[in-house]
């Protein structure tokens, strides 16, 4: 399953250490303007290198479009594109080609395969999200012309988290930080608790919150393709990411049906509610408000520290991670969970007949 989607479909190819990642995005609506500096910012948030809170990998990741485009406008055919792979150090992995390490896919990969790309974590490494972010682009523009606004955040690292609801936070001072969270005190904390970390030879994990706004009613089907449950699956197939929550989520256990329960009342004309433990979904289907949710990320499973696993004829080892890793990977988390947010819902647009 390299592909992803319905009728708006995304097929991702490459490995970290390969010449190239890309992919193939089929049915995209014709006619669609772009802005292809826009696309390239998004790609711009999730790279590496970008601070001292990330991989210290250096690339441009600069997409190149090789089809399905002309004068600036999708035609309908297959959209396909391709990121060069430009600073591989396939070195720092030589003492890893026989050994397992912990809460990685190389285990996996290999009970399954038979074999496995051991440089950089080949087709399981986070490398490969940039082909969802160039789609997830692309969604969110076509989206943004339909009105509906996408907008995630860094909420958690470590123990450290906002205590305040997304409504009484001002997201525009998102990407004010490096770490992008929109409250610049609890950031500047993070930012310190990240570069500590690091210093360790430890990783540390978070959440990221995600809103999207002015979402129609009645997107989602009722049973086996629910709004939320396509959500989920979307931001889980992420690296690293361990858990979903949809508006009041775990804290729903603790609740009493009249605590929980969404009221609904006429504001202009306008069905609303006055409260969202919901996250905007309801019977798996939007119905009007903001849909909400968060995802949690576990500590990058590189580490520095020494550690003891097994080898491929099943010996003890010991070994210590080399190479240029994440210490958090939440911050670059940020931008992948809003493009997998834009394509589910683009996917329900499409579905749903919302266009044209």
């Amino acid at each position: 399953m390299n592909t992803f989607g319905n009728l708006y479909r995304l097929t991702s190819f490459g490995e970290s250490h390969g010449k190239a990642v890309g992919g193939v995005i089929d049915g995209c609506p014709s006619g669609i303007e772009l802005d292809f500096s826009a696309i390239q910012n998004e790609l711009d948030r999730r790279k590496p290198g970008q601070s001292k809170v990330s991989t210290q990998r250096k690339e441009a990741d600069e997409v190149e479009f090789l089809s399905g485009i002309y004068q600036g406008k999708t035609t309908g055919a297959p959209i396909a594109f391709l990121v060069w792979n430009k600073d591989q150090k396939s070195s720092d992995y030589d003492n890893l080609h026989e050994i397992f390490r912990p809460s990685h896919a190389d285990f996996t990969y290999f009970s399954k395969y038979g074999l496995r790309d051991p440089r950089g974590g080949g087709r399981s490494s986070a490398r490969i999200t940039l082909s969802r972010v160039v789609a997830g682009a692309i969604a969110k523009q076509i989206l943004k012309k339909q009105g509906v606004e996408i907008s995630a955040y860094t909420s958690q690292v470590g123990n450290l988290k906002l205590s305040q609801a997304y409504s009484e936070l001002d997201l525009s001072q998102t990407e004010t930080n490096i770490v992008r969270c929109p409250d610049t005190e609890m950031a500047s904390q993070m930012v310190d608790l990240i570069q500590d970390v690091r210093k360790n030879g430890n990783t540390v994990g978070g959440v990221v919150s995600c809103i999207a706004k002015n979402v129609p009613i009645g997107l989602g089907e009722p049973e086996f393709l629910k709004l939320h449950a396509e959500l989920g699956r979307a931001v889980l197939s992420i690296n690293a990411a361990k858990a979903f929550e949809l508006g009041s989520g775990f804290a729903a256990a603790e609740m009493f049906g009249n605590q929980h329960n969404d009221s609904f009342y006429i504001e202009h004309g306008i069905v609303k509610t006055r409260t969202n433990n919901s996250g905007g979904i309801q019977g798996g289907i939007s119905n009007g408000m903001d849909i909400y949710f968060r995802v949690a990320f576990k500590p990058v499973a590189t580490i520095i520290i020494e550690q003891e696993t097994i080898d491929i004829q099943h010996n003890e080892v010991k070994f210590g991670a080399k190479g240029r890793h994440d210490p958090c990977v939440v911050p670059r988390a940020v931008p992948i969970v809003e493009a997998m947010t834009a394509m589910v819902l683009l996917d329900f647009f499409l579905l749903n007949k919302r266009f044209f």
